[in-house]
């Protein structure tokens, strides 16, 4: 089914770009006057001295940081008793830290009195329990534990500001760690004996390989042994329709009859689609053609500067609604469940209510991963998200034409520095360990860019101002209300997420009133999604609100539903029957498609 002879049905008006043009523009309302500002020679000036600045600061803006230490210098400064209170915790901070030397020498270690955080691994070698690295360990620890206090609440203190702090001496603190340097770590020391010397000469190998390709922004190649189309993003099945954004992926069914209803899985452009489709094991999509569903999903593509004016509605109308006029053209006249992970959430709901506006009912049901709809706690990731950093992030992405991949990257490895920056720096660097990649590091390090002004209106309209749950939300001239929706969701959240938290994901109960399941899972953004059955270790908590129910709060929510063993995909999968209609044939793969999936879009650098 090519591009230029596909011909879906429409359900719904069409519009031609004369008619887009005009209509308001869903995230983005400047005056006059400011755009005619930005047009002014002095202006580029301006943007182009923020953007070299950028460069330096990997795209965080130095007002960000200098106002939260401002703002918490000034208010710990009027807040005597605050400083009496980390006067005293540093005194008995450092009576535990003599007390526990001084034991040591002795020879009578006793416990220690501070212990890592949980997800800290940087202090698993048994060699931190021998003196003097205990005791260079629980310093640290101790001034991490004053740190910590020093950059709790304050009263009267701005919570982003307050927020920022913490996160900044966490991000400092890190770099200090005597976990970082070969004569203070034992597990180097170890490994240095042993070897000769020979870790070390691997790590400087391994240290100049990624200086290199951070120097030239080389794209490191899928590993041969994960390759793409063979054993990751392998389940068969033929591209159906591409344009210049998307490409729609229908899969091959591998059951006798399947579900009536097709479903739609939409990923995020921030990574590419194949975290739902990795080895065969763990592989969601290839489980869920498994179940009997006829599986269509869009391949987004990766954007560069020739694309940097395509607009978040361009992956609305390019991407969710075209996928939807080409399903409607394979398997016509039904539903489609459509599925949504993070960001592709967060556009799957913007869609979905637009078209319960426009009364096009084309959803069967709608189920988001891992997905925000509000986002006044947004988590880590969103702390420097104020007016500052967007104006900073913009003149960098005006200057390029878009955001790339290290300046996204390393945002996400900044929230758990210890493990995804500094353990593994100590493990390539001073341990000589080559990185041994599992599948979904293979796609975490398979980034992409995102078009400068899609990524500006989406930082501006949805996370800054939050639009979309604020009422002032408009697509194509009038503002949308996901109250609207009235195909039953189902909304899944990950208990350790640090880029969607639960409770932030749990707020789409608060804005909907449709039938709504809502399950809270183990795992942090991606590993509590890829939750295949027969993982071990594994629980969720599942609840169902009817449509029109009283709202009720997470905490209370947690309290009355206990976990469950095992993964929550049968749970999903049940719930699409609920909602689907009897099972037929399954609708034949088109003999004039544009290629085998994974496509050509998934492949690119």
């Amino acid at each position: 089914m090519t591009e230029r002879n596909q011909k879906p049905a429409q359900r719904r008006p069409v519009r031609g770009d004369a008619a887009r043009k005009q209509q308001l523009p869903a995230v983005t309302d400047h005056p006059p006057e400011a755009l005619e500002r930005d047009r002014h020679p002095y202006a580029a000036l301006d943007r182009g001295v923020i953007a070299s600045l950028a460069r330096v600061t990997g795209g965080i803006s130095p007002h960000a940081m200098l106002d939260a230490w401002g703002d918490w210098a000034m208010h710990l400064a009027r807040a005597p008793g605050r400083q009496l209170e980390l006067m005293e915790r540093a005194r008995d901070n450092s009576l535990k830290l003599a007390q526990f030397a001084v034991s040591g020498l002795a020879g009578k270690p006793g416990d220690k009195p501070f212990a890592p955080g949980t997800y800290d691994t940087r202090w698993s070698h048994s060699g931190w329990d021998r003196p003097p690295f205990a005791l260079w360990q629980q310093g640290f620890l101790a001034s991490q534990d004053w740190w910590h206090a020093a950059t709790a609440d304050l009263r009267g203190l701005r919570q982003q500001n307050n927020e920022r702090t913490g996160f900044m001496i966490r991000q400092l603190l890190d770099t200090v760690s005597p976990s970082n340097f070969p004569h203070c770590n034992p597990e180097i020391l170890e490994a240095t004996w042993k070897s000769a010397g020979r870790n070390l000469i691997d790590g400087t190998a391994h240290y100049a390989d990624d200086a290199h390709r951070v120097l030239t922004q080389e794209h490191r190649p899928v590993p041969e042994n994960f390759a793409l189309g063979k054993v990751l993003a392998a389940t068969p099945g033929k591209v159906v329709y591409r344009n210049d954004l998307m490409e729609l992926i229908q899969y091959a069914p591998s059951t006798e009859k399947v579900h009536a209803e097709p479903v739609l899985i939409v990923p995020a452009w921030i990574m590419k689609y194949y975290i739902l489709d990795l080895s065969p094991h763990n592989s969601f999509i290839r489980w869920l053609v498994d179940q009997g569903h006829t599986v269509f999903c869009i391949s987004w593509l990766n954007p560069g500067a020739e694309q940097a004016d395509l607009s978040l509605e361009d992956y609305r109308l390019k991407g969710i609604m075209q996928a939807l006029d080409v399903i409607g053209g394979i398997v016509p006249d039904v539903r489609v469940h459509a599925n949504g992970y993070c960001l592709g959430g967060t556009l799957l709901a913007i869609a979905a209510a637009t078209m319960a506006r426009d009364h096009d009912d084309r959803l069967a049901s709608v189920t988001l991963m891992a997905a925000q709809v509000d986002f006044a706690e947004a988590g880590e990731l969103l702390l420097f998200l104020d007016e500052s950093q967007v104006a900073f992030l913009e003149d960098m992405m005006w200057s390029q034409g878009y955001l790339d991949r290290p300046q996204m990257s390393g945002a996400f490895a900044a929230i758990r520095s210890e493990d995804l920056i500094w353990s593994r720096a100590v493990r390539r660097y001073y341990l000589g360990e080559p990185d041994l990649p599992t599948d979904i590091e293979v796609w975490v390090n398979d980034t992409t860019r995102m078009p400068a002004r899609m990524h500006s209106e989406y930082l501006r309209g949805i996370f800054l101002e939050n639009r979309i749950t604020a009422g002032r939300f408009a697509v194509e001239g009038r503002v949308i209300a996901l109250k609207d929706i009235a195909a039953p969701m189902f909304v899944v959240a990950t208990e350790t997420d640090h880029i969607a938290p639960w409770r932030s994901v749990w707020k789409t109960a608060l804005f909907t009133d449709c039938d709504l399941s809502f399950v809270l899972t183990k795992g942090g953004h991606n590993t509590g999604i890829l939750s295949e059955p027969g993982h071990p270790r594994r629980h969720y908590r599942i609840g169902h609100r009817p449509a029109g129910a009283h709202y009720q709060g997470p905490n209370r929510w947690l309290a009355a539903h206990e976990p469950q063993p095992g993964s929550w995909w049968p749970e999903w999968a049940d719930w699409l029957k609920l909602h689907s209609g009897d099972s037929g044939k399954p609708p034949a793969l088109t003999e004039s498609a544009l290629g085998e999936a994974p496509g050509s879009y998934v492949l690119q650098p």
